[in-house]
């Protein structure tokens, strides 16, 4: 059963449509609205870290788009953050996306992602327990080699 999206989602996609001059009814964009993470905590620090210019890239398991029959993200899509409880937090638009390796991420990444000390160090330690613990709900085992979505976007709506 999907879950109802929150008014202010589509309140600020029609916002934002009206600044680029377009509305609901001659718009061709779409977009998937979401939060970040799999704790309340984290969803809101996250969706934070985005509003303040910290957080321009985000990293998710190939793994789990494949099991829920979600489409990978590409460049030019629209995505609606919210926060945990579903308002609408901000619109960003993705800029590049790359699947490389868990073990592949550079350095370079870890800052894009705004996270904690931004080290490549601390981005493996917290997305090592966070993708254990998302292979584990769909019957996967983390691994070092494992497919990970590498989503780099920028804010373009608050």
């Amino acid at each position: 059963m999907k879950k109802t999206e929150h008014n202010s989602v589509g309140i600020m996609w029609e916002n934002y449509l009206e600044t680029i001059g377009e509305s609901i009814s001659n718009t061709k964009k779409e977009y998937v609205s979401w939060h970040f993470e799999i704790t309340e905590g984290a969803a809101n620090k996250l969706a934070k870290l985005v509003l303040e210019g910290k957080k321009k890239a985000t990293a998710s398991s190939l793994w789990v788009y494949e099991y829920e029959g979600e489409l990978i993200p590409n460049e030019g899509d629209y995505s609606i953050i919210t926060d945990w409880d579903g308002v609408a937090v901000c619109i960003i638009q993705t800029k590049r996306v790359e699947i490389i390796p868990f073990n592949l991420i550079t350095g370079e990444h870890a800052r894009k992602e705004g996270e904690g000390d931004l080290s490549l160090e601390y981005w493996k330690k917290v997305h090592e327990e966070f993708f254990t613990e998302e292979c584990d709900s769909i019957d996967k085992e983390f691994t070092e080699d494992m497919p990970v979505i590498f989503e780099e976007f920028e804010v373009v709506y608050i």
